[in-house]
């Protein structure tokens, strides 16, 4: 292997036996691929951390399985997006590098063999936790195995609830071979007629649906379960009475996901959407599972028939397949199994005082969410609410990315009933969640509320509410700005930031911005707000060559970014470039990361830490020292070139001192964190800290307590005096450390 190939071999499935990467020498060119980490490597990387929750006896038995199931769903949606991007590349006959070297099909290599070192840790875990599990008496037994008048009752429970639902397909030269769902679980019998020699093959869909069955079936209301498949192959004999079985095996297919529409054929967006989502139903398929006892011919026919490289694209299964349906086990409430249940604060503002909340942030001041520390219903949704109920409110704008039904849908309907003018952006085009979004658009639109897809060639993904209210004879904006997504599930788990306030500049800039998303032209520029793709990426470039300058002159400078994904080379290539003139470049990224920290002459001051625990890191915070008048951002970008070329986003500062004090306990926080902080090495290798005391907590636990304790000192008008207190509490312990 080559130099520098062996630089970039990055991240680190197996830790124990990670290579050592040769390092660059100094003066090395910041557009050397070896500098920047695999996208695809590091995501995956990304979740051998979350596996390793998993597996951490620290973290109780329920919540390792719920981790498991996490990962099992990712690696699918990993074979989706990723995957099937790779092949759809090679497909075109693109052969170029990227930015870390690799061509298409080279990355597409790399991924299929660290797919496989990941596979066997997952099932390894799986094996694992289900004998912990069975000391509990939480078991998924064979069928087989279970006494026979268990077995009788689940025989009519089959009978009566899953054979009506039960279809099976013929395949043979008079039926063609059946269209095969993603992700759907299939059962492929071989029968034949008694005493006869040819052999007849059969497809059977497993009937996994909310409306017929779940995966795992409870026997006699217990905690031991059969998997649905098992309860069909053991009963097969109602769907093919008379026949013998030859064999039955399970396999489930995964399809690309990445759909490229036709925009000239399709007359409006909705139309697009349409009928890409119907396309996507028949989109190609990137991998094929099977069982391990599955016959090496009837194996190769599926291959042939799906067009897939069978040494390349089958995956044979030891044990469950769609280890994401153990979500059911995780689910079972026996608290002593769980984490101490969570029950988010209200913010010291808004718990005690019913007022009009946009008095109380007239009057108080912007005000800093920390959610899910903060609940959502009475901060977000109750500022909703109140804009829909309040007769000074004329105005209601919106961007939604990601919703649920509920509270954000029922508030701007009855705004729109109660005769104020709504215009809501709904983004047709978030992954996964395009038919719901056509759902809630129609619904929308069908109350009279003007509702706009946003910009061609553009994802919105910006978080924003906007209100104009008339103040006394003038009128007022008022916004929230976030980090997440308007939806109350995700709230409860995903760590966000949002901000409620009535900045004047700040509200002038989202009425522009508003009037180009449901109009045209953007602005040429904004006041205080960071948007993409306008001013955002070149803003961020700027500042990152600004810090280099004050240091440069005065010493001292520091930039610090907190993010889901760091993978923009403009954005990476900066960083490198303000750490070797020595700036303190420390950052916080969750998954995807493409900058290598402790590089001599290069990045040996910087610092990459990624955080995870029982939330998942959704909030973004940029800061910049900035030669002491420092800069503090929040909003919904991350890192990425698709962010800051290809999408509407927002970031807006945080002026406001005490808030500012409390992204900075956030962030001092997640770097002092010696129970859930995993540090990246000069490798792309990641090392979680392991603290002297097993009772330490993580930073999640701590903001909790943070949260917990700033009500209880609001109550006693004490709320400054704690956040300053616990600012200087690990403010010290990170220069304990030598961090600081």
């Amino acid at each position: 292997m080559s130099t520098s190939q062996a630089l970039t071999e990055d991240a680190t499935y197996s830790e124990s036996t990670a290579e050592e990467i040769p390092l660059p020498p100094p003066e090395v060119d910041l557009d050397d691929p070896s500098l920047y980490l695999s996208r695809e490597l590091t995501w995956l990387a990304f979740n051998r951390r979350v596996l390793h929750e998993a597996e951490d006896p620290r973290t109780p038995l329920l919540e390792r399985v719920k981790f498991l199931a996490i990962v099992s769903s990712n690696l699918d949606e990993f074979f989706m997006k990723r995957i099937g991007g790779l092949k759809q590349q090679i497909a075109a006959g693109i052969h170029t590098a990227g930015l870390d070297g690799r061509t298409p099909a080279q990355q597409l290599k790399e991924c299929q063999a660290a797919v496989r070192d990941f596979q066997s840790a997952l099932r390894r875990i799986h094996v694992e936790l289900m004998a912990e599990l069975d000391a509990y008496d939480i078991r998924i037994c064979l069928y087989k195995d279970l006494p026979d008048d268990a077995r009788e009752r689940l025989r009519e429970h089959f009978r009566a609830n899953i054979f009506p639902m039960l279809t099976p397909l013929a395949m043979d030269p008079a039926h063609p071979f059946p269209f095969i769902s993603n992700l759907a679980l299939n059962l492929l019998v071989t029968l034949r007629y008694p005493g006869g020699t040819e052999v007849y093959m059969a497809r059977l869909k497993v009937p996994v649906h909310k409306d017929v069955s779940k995966r795992l079936i409870s026997v006699d209301g217990t905690h031991t379960y059969v998997t649905l498949e098992d309860l069909i192959v053991n009963n097969l004999d109602m769907l093919f009475p008379g026949m013998e079985f030859v064999s039955c095996a399970l396999f489930r297919v995964t399809r690309n996901a990445i759909v490229e529409p036709d925009m000239e054929a399709a007359n409006d967006l909705l139309e697009m959407i349409e009928s890409e989502l119907r396309e996507r139903h028949f989109a190609p398929i990137v991998r094929l599972e099977v069982d391990p006892g599955m016959e090496a011919t009837h194996r190769g026919m599926l291959a042939a028939e799906l067009g897939l490289n069978e040494a390349e694209d089958v995956i044979e299964v030891e044990g469950m397949f769609a280890l994401r349906d153990l979500f059911e086990i995780a689910g079972i409430e026996i608290p002593d199994l769980h984490d101490k249940p969570h029950r988010p604060v209200d913010h010291p503002l808004l718990a005690k005082d019913r007022r009009n909340i946009f008095h109380i942030i007239r009057e108080s001041g912007p005000i800093l969410l920390q959610h899910p520390y903060q609940p959502f219903s009475t901060s977000v949704e109750r500022f909703l609410r109140t804009a829909a109920e309040d007769p000074k409110v004329l105005a209601i704008k919106m961007t939604l990315y990601r919703t649920s039904a509920g509270a954000i849908l029922d508030s701007l309907i009855q705004a729109a009933r109660n005769g104020k003018q709504v215009a809501v952006l709904v983004e047709l085009k978030a992954r996964f969640d395009e038919a719901a979004n056509i759902q809630w658009a129609r619904r929308l639109e069908a109350e009279g509320i003007h509702v706009n897809y946003g910009v061609m060639g553009l994802k919105t993904h910006s978080k924003l509410i906007f209100v104009v209210r008339r103040d006394y004879s003038q009128l007022r904006r008022y916004y929230h700005i976030g980090t997440g997504n308007y939806h109350p599930g995700t709230a409860k788990l995903y760590t966000d930031l949002g901000m409620l306030g009535c900045d004047e500049d700040i509200g002038q800039d989202l009425t522009e911005l508003f009037n180009y998303l449901t109009g045209y032209s953007p602005p040429p520029s904004y006041r205080k707000i960071l948007a993409a793709p306008y001013n955002l990426k070149r803003a961020i470039l700027d500042k990152i060559n600004r810090e280099i300058d004050h240091h440069n002159r005065d010493g001292n400078g520091v930039i610090q970014m907190k993010m889901n994904a760091l993978e923009d080379p403009d954005i990476t290539r900066a960083l490198y470039k303000a750490s070797r003139a020595g700036v303190q470049v420390d950052l916080i990224v969750r998954d995807t990361c493409r900058f290598r920290p402790g590089i001599p002459g290069l990045s040996e001051r910087a610092r990459v830490v990624s955080i995870v625990g029982r939330f998942l890191e959704h909030a973004r915070i940029i800061y910049f020292r900035n030669g002491g008048d420092e800069e503090y951002y929040i909003g919904s970008a991350d890192m990425m070139r698709r962010n800051l070329e290809s999408r509407v986003e927002v970031h807006a500062p945080v002026e406001n001192p005490e808030l500012r004090q409390e992204l900075r306990l956030i962030l001092d926080v997640q770097f002092a964190d010696s129970r859930s902080a995993w540090d990246m090495d000069a490798n792309g290798h990641y090392t979680q800290r392991t603290p002297e005391d097993d009772s330490k907590k993580g930073a999640q636990e701590t903001l909790i307590g943070v949260a917990e304790k700033r009500l209880a000192a609001a109550a006693k008008h004490k709320e400054k005096k704690v956040r300053s207190r616990l600012l200087s509490h690990f403010q010290w312990r990170l220069r304990e450390k030598g961090q600081a």
